[in-house]
């Protein structure tokens, strides 16, 4: 394999991205809200030693810290950042929250996807408020309001990371802290932005639009993931025809970071 020669920018209204141009459809990796561009370091060499491929950084994460020109949607921003390098079309992979930002983007604009690997599905793909997740909502919450970003982080950590009924030494050290420092980052430009930007809603929202969905459809669950996301899952695959659903039981939230080998076979096989 020989490696493409790669570029990195910002599109015009500032959203960073690293480009690996080639032949084929280019696989697109869209980040956890937990993380940023950073959290594909692992996949990143080999995958655009063999394919064409696209990572960026949502608006407000990693190196994407301009304030939006008015209403702040980040499936928008993904398609500006695929018009701006050319793509028309390519395999949409989203993790968490990211994978919320791919399936708007595909409902959105259905021609530009060949296939979507949700892993896991999150963000706007979320319709339960489980104990869990109001849990976690209520450790974070807290932790800002009385602005201690450290348990903030952590108590993200704690839910996304370490996941449901395992001990946080089941888990690599190096992930963790990749996280921890992805997290603050996203905490840092929030917290110097105005606290009433105005977030675009998609009409209607994703969920009641799965069924238009024509891409080729993969999730990936992790058996330590919450209970909120499963639900997701299940909703996804029930919502798109074709779809099917893959479960890693030794991995929480983060199946492409706790995994990252494994995931990398999955993307080469899935995109082929």
């Amino acid at each position: 394999m020989t490696h493409p020669v790669e570029s990195n920018g910002f599109t015009p209204s500032g959203i960073a991205y690293d480009e690996a141009p080639g032949p084929g459809l280019p696989v697109v990796l869209i980040h956890a809200g937990i993380a940023d561009r950073r959290m594909w370091d692992a996949q990143w060499p080999a995958l655009t030693a063999s394919r064409p491929a696209v990572r960026l950084d949502l608006r407000g994460f990693g190196d994407s810290a301009a304030e939006p020109d008015g209403e702040l949607s980040h499936a928008a921003d993904v398609l500006e950042t695929l018009d701006h390098l050319g793509v028309k079309r390519c395999h949409l992979v989203g993790a968490s929250f990211g994978a919320g930002v791919a399936v708007e983007s595909t409902v959105t604009r259905p021609e530009l996807v060949e296939s979507l690997l949700l892993c896991p599905p999150g963000g706007a793909l979320l319709a339960e408020l489980t104990a869990d997740l109001q849990r976690f909502f209520d450790a974070e919450s807290a932790a800002l309001a009385r602005g201690d970003l450290d348990a903030a982080v952590e108590a993200n950590v704690d839910t996304w990371v370490i996941g449901n009924r395992r001990a946080s030494a089941a888990v690599d050290p190096a992930v963790v802290d990749a996280v921890r420092r992805m997290q603050r980052r996203a905490f840092e430009i929030s917290s110097s932005w105005p606290a009433d930007v105005p977030e675009a809603q998609l009409e209607p929202p994703a969920l009641e639009q799965l069924s238009e969905i024509a891409a080729r459809t993969v999730v990936v669950v992790g058996g330590h993931d919450l209970d909120t996301t499963h639900d997701a899952a299940a909703r996804v695959v029930a919502g798109i025809s074709g779809a099917r659903r893959i479960d890693w039981p030794e991995v929480a939230h983060l199946p492409s970071m706790e995994r990252p080998e494994e995931f990398l076979d999955l993307i080469l096989e899935w995109t082929t």
